[in-house]
């Protein structure tokens, strides 16, 4: 739940839903990096390996469901 608060923590604060966004990600990335870490030196293995793996899930998630909404907004011609 704590990370989920730092996620939408910008958007709480910050009117420009860009600037939330690119946040959030800085956010994200920081959260992916720490619990890497914490894997990665509780099981002895290596940490850029697992953190760019777990990053470009993440990241490729976030853009397939960013454009999956974009095209709903598209088509459906809704506009928040």
């Amino acid at each position: 739940m704590l990370a989920v608060f730092f996620l939408i923590l910008p958007y709480l604060f910050l009117k420009n839903a860009f600037v939330c966004l690119s946040f959030a990600m800085a956010i994200a990335m920081l959260i992916i990096a720490f619990f890497n870490y914490h894997v990665s030196v509780a099981k002895d293995v290596r940490f850029k390996k697992r953190f760019l793996e777990m990053a470009g899930i993440s990241f490729g998630v976030a853009a397939v469901s960013f454009f999956i909404g974009f095209l709903l907004r598209f088509f459906l011609n809704v506009d928040i």
